[in-house]
């Protein structure tokens, strides 16, 4: 039986997650942008969190982290690289380590660029995936520690995943992303479908999240630096992925 996933708002454009095993009744928060819209979260759920799960050491996805370890007595794991700057972690994680919730195995993966610690959460079996701010939906997160080619290195981890998983972000960042990727990719069919549903989407003040890997591999410009449209349009026919990538993040950080 997969996890089920409950999303919210948190601060001014966070999301923020809960996420439950059915089976063996336990749960867990993906980061903690926000106190009480996590509380609200789990009395409406009936969810009793174990532990959070951090991506990255940002204030915006760890300042509810002790308010919450206190209440609920939650063990807190977060990157081994960033340790230091996460506050009441209990235990690290890296590439590769596993957590468990209950049955459901969560694989670790690496993903700097956003920042330089950065982790993101993969559960195959239930065929989700918690990227924070590295792979947003149509977009990616600020390269604030790292340079694009390690940011490029992540995103072609997160690329691999398999096509019909879900993606959760950090935030609520589609709507402003649409309109950068068709300036990228505007003869993109899909692209341009993608976008009118985001627009109405926002306007009635609904998320656009999740998404799903096969998705974002059809329509969003930062895992799409292999293809010939967005090279033309870029005039870089013969650069290498990465210098097409980073092409893309510079426009996107003047857009």
């Amino acid at each position: 039986m997969p996890v089920e996933v409950e999303q919210f708002m948190c601060r001014t454009d966070n999301f923020g997650v809960l996420v439950h095993d059915p089976k063996s009744g336990q749960t867990m928060i993906i980061d903690a942008p926000e106190e009480a819209p996590i509380l609200a979260a789990i009395e409406r759920t009936g969810w009793t969190p174990t532990m959070i799960l951090t991506t990255h050491h940002h204030l915006d996805h760890v300042e509810a982290n002790l308010a919450l370890k206190e209440r609920f007595k939650l063990r807190i794991v977060g990157p081994e690289a960033e340790k230091a700057k996460i506050p009441g972690i209990d235990e690290t994680v890296k590439q590769g380590s596993v957590v468990r919730l209950g049955a459901e195995t969560i694989d670790v993966i690496e993903t700097p660029g956003h920042t330089a610690g950065h982790v993101s959460y993969h559960l195959p079996a239930s065929k989700v995936a918690f990227t924070a701010d590295t792979l947003f939906a149509l977009g990616c997160g600020r390269l604030l520690e790292c340079k694009p080619p390690v940011m490029y290195e992540s995103l072609k981890k997160l690329a691999a995943l398999p096509a019909d998983t879900m993606v959760y972000c950090g935030h609520e960042y589609t709507l402003a992303n649409a309109r950068f990727a068709l300036t990228v990719d505007p003869g993109n069919p899909v692209l341009k479908e993608r976008a009118a549903r985001i627009e109405a989407l926002r306007a009635d003040n609904k998320p656009t999240l999740p998404t799903t890997i096969g998705e974002e591999l059809s329509t969003n410009p930062f895992l799409r630096w292999h293809d010939p449209a967005i090279r033309k349009h870029l005039g870089m026919e013969s650069a290498s992925d990465a210098e097409v990538f980073a092409e893309i993040r510079k426009r996107k950080d003047l857009f």
